[in-house]
């Protein structure tokens, strides 16, 4: 008999996941009960969000030191210059 073995760590997730979940469910209740012109607005602030999160996502990466200037070098690295991963780990 196979038994899971539910870590803490398995179980935050799960009830992060039930929560998202269920807010999505109240979200989309409310947005159907909306006038166009209130769904719009409701659109809008929405992006606003989506794009304030983004922006901190960005601005945290950009704050690790050096992280820019690597990027830079490896986009400039030739391709003939890399080695597939499956050649260097072959028990991934």
């Amino acid at each position: 008999m196979n038994t899971i073995d539910n870590s803490p760590m398995d179980d935050r997730a799960q009830t992060v996941l039930e929560t998202v979940t269920e807010l999505q469910q109240q979200l989309n209740r409310s947005l159907q009960q909306l006038s166009p012109e209130r769904l719009k607005v409701v659109a809008d602030f929405a992006a606003y969000l989506a794009n304030t999160e983004s922006e901190a996502a960005t601005q945290d990466l950009l704050a690790i030191p050096g992280l820019l200037e690597r990027i830079q070098q490896n986009q400039l690295t030739p391709k003939s210059q890399y080695t597939n991963w499956r050649n260097l780990r072959s028990d991934v």
